[in-house]
C-alpha cells in the first residue's frame, strides 16, 4: 500500500496499469495485470475459471459495429486489463511521486486547416442536416504534435499536471498498455450502472472560461443561449433512447446542472432507470454518446464516415471498469473518452469535436475546436497558457474559484429550463403498465430513428404490448397480424425513390391502410402517408431540429417537440383531403396530423422531451387508430 509499487511500474518500459482520480476523491487508484485484446464486447472476461474479475477496458469508437453502424476501421483493439492488484494512493503523494519537468513539442498543428475544417462544417450542414438526414452531427479533427522524451515520462507528468490544476472532471486518468498511452481528464460518465440502477450523464454545451475567470454576468448569457439549449435537449433526447432501450422504466430525468471545470463549464442533466441487463449489453446498447457523435446515432455514423478524413481510434468511446459486486454480477463505470491525449510511437494527438447543428457558424465551429484543444494543452502544461486565449482559466486566479452554480439567479435560470420540458421523463414512472388499451399489441417500425424505444415505453404505458423491429427484418406476417402498427421516424427525404428503406416503410403504411387495419405514423411515416394521400410534400426554409411548437391536434392546442426538414404542406384553410382529416398551420399550411378510418399519424416526436403534450396526444391519436 506505498507508493514504491507506483515506481516500480513507472520505471518498468513493459509493465500495464492504469492510474484513475475520480471527482472528489482524495486517493488515486493505481489498477495493474495482464493485457488481453477481444473482438466484441461480449467476449470481455468478467469471468475467468469461474471465479468473478474486474476488468478495465478501452472501448474504441470501431465498436459500434457491433450495433450494426458503419464506422471506418483503424484496427484499434478492444483492450482489457485483467486486474490483479487494486491499490487505493494518497493523491498528495502520487503528486510528489510523479514528474513534473515541462515536456516540449514540436511540428504542433491541426490535421485539417481551419478553412478545410470549416468547408467541412458548411458541407454537413447544407446536405446532411439540409437533407433531413439529422438533427446534429459532430466531426471532429487532431491537434497532433511530437515528443521526443520518454513516452511514459511524458504522461505521468501530464498526468501530474492534471491531478494538480484539473477540477470537476469525473475521472482523470492515465492507461500504459504495450503501444498505446492515453491521459485524460473526461467531465462526463457516459453510463454506469451499480445495484441494477443505470445512470447516464448527457453534458452539452461549452462556456470557454475568460481570461480571469467565469463570472455571473458571462455565465448567465452562455445559459441563455438557444443554441446551447437547444443542443443540450437534442442530446438528451438521444441519450433517453439508449435508456429506453436498458432500463424497464425508462429512465427519469433530473436536472440541469453545471459542470464547472478550470478552464470550462457544461450544462448537463442526469438520467436515471432500473435494469437487470449484463453491464456488457448495457455498454453496447449505449454505444456512444450523441455529444460526440450526432442524432439520430446510426445515421451520425454514416455521417461521420464520410466526411471524418480518417478513423476515430478510442476519441468518443468510453474507459469501462468492470467491478465484481456483492450480488455476484458486476457493476460498471464508463466515462467517455474525451479531453484526452494519445501517444504512440512519439507523437502526440488531441482528437476534437464540433457540434453541428442547423444554426451553426463554420468559423464558429473552427474556434471551438481550438478552444477544446488549448483546454486540454493547457490543463497538461503542454503549452504555454498566455499562448491562447482560450486556455486561460480561472484557475490562474488567486484563491478557491467560486462555484456559480451555488449563485441564485444562476440556478434559478437553469431550473427554468424544465419548464419546456415532458413531465412524463421528468417525474418517476414506475414499471405499471396497467392502460387504456391493455390487452391490445402494438409493432413499432424502426426506421433508423431509435426514438422507437421512447415511443415504445410510452406506448406500454397506455398499457400496449410492445414490439419493435427494423425496416429490413420485420415480415409481411407481422405487419398484417398486429393489432397496431407504429411506422416510426427516420432520417432522410421521403421522396427518395432510390432509397430501399423509403421503400420499405412505403409498403408497411400502403399495407395498413389497405387492409384497414389500424396505422399509426409518426415523422418520416407520416409523411411518406401525406404522399400516399397525394399531399405534397416539400423542404422546408430551415430544418425543425429540436424545435418546440404549439400546434394544432384536431382541436386540442399541443406543445410538441420537431425534429423535421421536410413536410406535408397543403393550401391554408384545408380540414380535409379525400377520407382524412388534416391538422394544419393555418397560416402556412404545413400539416401536423391526419386521421381517418382505422389510421392516425403526427409529424412532431411526441415521444420527446420537448413534447409537454406528448403522452396525451399519443393516447388520443391511438385511440383514434384503435376505434
Amino acid at each position: 500500500m506505498t507508493l514504491s509499487r507506483l515506481d516500480e511500474l513507472s520505471a518498468d518500459p513493459t509493465a500495464s496499469f492504469v492510474l484513475i482520480a475520480r471527482d472528489g476523491a482524495d486517493t488515486v487508484e493505481l489498477l495493474t495485470g495482464d493485457v488481453t485484446d477481444v473482438d466484441l464486447l461480449a467476449d470481455i472476461p468478467l469471468s475467468i475459471e469461474g471465479q468473478p474479475r474486474e476488468i478495465f477496458a478501452l472501448v474504441p469508437y470501431r465498436q459500434v459495429r457491433e450495433r450494426g453502424f458503419v464506422a471506418q476501421d483503424d484496427g484499434a483493439p478492444l483492450r482489457c486489463i485483467v486486474v490483479d492488484e487494486h491499490l487505493h494512493l494518497p493523491a498528495a503523494g502520487v503528486l510528489d511521486a510523479l514528474p513534473m519537468a515541462p515536456i516540449p513539442l514540436r511540428d504542433e498543428g491541426f490535421d485539417i486547416a481551419d478553412e478545410e475544417y470549416a468547408a467541412i462544417v458548411e458541407t454537413v450542414i447544407a446536405e446532411e442536416i439540409g437533407r433531413g438526414e439529422g438533427a446534429n452531427f459532430v466531426i471532429r479533427r487532431d491537434f497532433t504534435a511530437t515528443v521526443d522524451a520518454d513516452e511514459r515520462e511524458a504522461a505521468l507528468t501530464w498526468f501530474r499536471a492534471l491531478l494538480a490544476h484539473e477540477r470537476g472532471a469525473y475521472w482523470t486518468f492515465a492507461v500504459f498498455t504495450p503501444g498505446h498511452i492515453a491521459v485524460g481528464a473526461s467531465p462526463e460518465a457516459h453510463v454506469v450502472a451499480r445495484g441494477g440502477i443505470v445512470t447516464m450523464n448527457p453534458i452539452s454545451g461549452t462556456f470557454r472560461h475568460p481570461a480571469g475567470g467565469a463570472t455571473k454576468e458571462t455565465l448567465t448569457d452562455f445559459l441563455a443561449s438557444t443554441k446551447e439549449t437547444e443542443e443540450l435537449f437534442m442530446v438528451v433526447d438521444e441519450e433517453l433512447k439508449m435508456m429506453s432501450a436498458v432500463c424497464a422504466d425508462g429512465g427519469r430525468i433530473t436536472g440541469p446542472h453545471l459542470k464547472e471545470m478550470s478552464r470550462l463549464t457544461h450544462t448537463e442533466y442526469m438520467l436515471r432507470g432500473r435494469s437487470a441487463l449484463d453491464p456488457r449489453d448495457i455498454l453496447r446498447e449505449t454505444m456512444f454518446a450523441p455529444t460526440v457523435t450526432g442524432s439520430p446515432m446510426q445515421n451520425a455514423c454514416a455521417v461521420i464516415r464520410r466526411h471524418e478524413r480518417k478513423p476515430r481510434g478510442y476519441y468518443s468511446g468510453v474507459a469501462a471498469l468492470f467491478t465484481p459486486n456483492t450480488d455476484g454480477g458486476h457493476d460498471l463505470d464508463a466515462p467517455i473518452l474525451i479531453r484526452t491525449v494519445y501517444l504512440q510511437d512519439g507523437e502526440l494527438s488531441v482528437p476534437v469535436g464540433a457540434t453541428l447543428v442547423r444554426h451553426s457558424d463554420p468559423h464558429g465551429e473552427v474556434s471551438e475546436t481550438h478552444g477544446k484543444a488549448a483546454g486540454v494543452l493547457g490543463a497538461i502544461g503542454a503549452i504555454d497558457r498566455d499562448r491562447v486565449a482560450e486556455a486561460r482559466s480561472d484557475a490562474d486566479a488567486p484563491g478557491e474559484p467560486r462555484r456559480l452554480a451555488d449563485d441564485e439567479d444562476v440556478a434559478a435560470l437553469l431550473s427554468s429550463r424544465n419548464a419546456r420540458l415532458a413531465e412524463f421523463w421528468l417525474n418517476p414512472q414506475g414499471e405499471d403498465f396497467t392502460g387504456p388499451f391493455s390487452g391490445r399489441s402494438a409493432l413499432v417500425v424502426d426506421a433508423e430513428d431509435r426514438f422507437t424505444t421512447m415511443l415504445a415505453h410510452q406506448l406500454r404505458h397506455l398499457g400496449l404490448e410492445v414490439t419493435i423491429a427494423s425496416w429490413d427484418e420485420v415480415g409481411d406476417d407481422a405487419v398484417e397480424t398486429a393489432d397496431l402498427v407504429v411506422a416510426g421516424p427516420g432520417p432522410g427525404d421521403p421522396r427518395d425513390d432510390a432509397s430501399a428503406r423509403i421503400a420499405r416503410m412505403r409498403e408497411i403504411v400502403a399495407a395498413r391502410l389497405q387492409a384497414h387495419a389500424p396505422l399509426l405514423a409518426v415523422c418520416l411515416s407520416h409523411q411518406i402517408l401525406a404522399d400516399r394521400m397525394s399531399i405534397a410534400l416539400t423542404p422546408l426554409d430551415a430544418p425543425h431540429q429540436g424545435l418546440q411548437k404549439a400546434v394544432p391536434i384536431f382541436g386540442e392546442d399541443a406543445s410538441i417537440g420537431f425534429y423535421n426538414t421536410f413536410t406535408a404542406r397543403v393550401e391554408p384553410g384545408t380540414v380535409t383531403v379525400g377520407a382524412a382529416e388534416v391538422s394544419a398551420d393555418p397560416a402556412t399550411g404545413d400539416v401536423y396530423a391526419l386521421r381517418g378510418d382505422g389510421f392516425a399519424s403526427v409529424q412532431g416526436h411526441l415521444e420527446s422531451i420537448l413534447s409537454r403534450d406528448g403522452i396525451r396526444t399519443l393516447e388520443r391519436l391511438v385511440a383514434h387508430a384503435l376505434r
